[in-house]
């Protein structure tokens, strides 16, 4: 009977053993996906209107990326710039269609870089690189900005424009003072050519 209990104990506590190895087990892999993350090597990028720009991320520890589904996406819009899942682009906003691109040479080693065509100011704002797999979800934020130089270039119309305004605001002014000026003296020598009164009479 002590050896029946002694196997009926040893079976328990081997049942107990792999229990608890698979709790372990599930512990650390949500810990695995506790610690991915996706990081942003530059977080602000600038461009000028009309370049090609490429917003940068990367899966942190690095890892293949090929199996995972990624998606860039508008943060102002929540509208997805680009979605890839299981090899494929998948949709995407329409203004966004043949300007986007998932640089896959890059998957291989974790990286999630998305090329932008001939940007342009409404392209400027933030934008969210999203990655989901078997090990969890993670993102980060990239923000992105759009300038115009032509914007700032003073047009040669433009100071013409200026100069002309002010010659004739000035012209203006220097007639009102010379009216004004004619008219003071001409009351003033109106004045002056009064008739005398005539002599009192003796």
């Amino acid at each position: 009977m002590g050896f029946t209990l002694g196997c009926r104990h040893s079976s328990f506590s081997h049942h107990w053993r792999a229990l608890l190895a698979h709790l372990v087990a599930l512990h650390l892999l949500h810990l695995g996906s506790a610690q991915m993350r996706v990081v942003a090597p530059n977080l602000h990028v600038t461009a000028i209107v009309g370049q090609d720009v490429v917003l940068c991320c990367q899966l942190s520890p690095c890892k293949d990326a090929w199996s995972s589904e990624i998606r860039w996406i508008q943060h102002r819009s929540a509208g997805l710039l680009h979605h890839y899942r299981n090899g494929l682009d998948l949709e995407q906003m329409e203004e966004y269609k043949g300007r986007t691109e998932l640089l896959r040479d890059g998957l291989t080693n974790g990286n999630l870089d998305l090329r932008i065509t001939a940007v342009s100011s409404a392209d400027s704002g933030s934008y969210i690189c999203a990655v989901e797999d078997g090990d969890g979800y993670a993102d980060a934020v990239v923000e992105l900005e759009v300038s115009d130089p032509f914007s700032q270039i003073v047009h040669p119309w433009k100071v013409a424009l200026g100069l002309v305004v002010t010659l004739l605001v000035g012209s203006f002014l220097i007639i009102a003072f010379l009216l004004r000026k004619q008219v003071v003296q001409s009351k003033e020598l109106s004045e002056s050519f009064q008739p005398l009164p005539p002599p009192e009479s003796l």
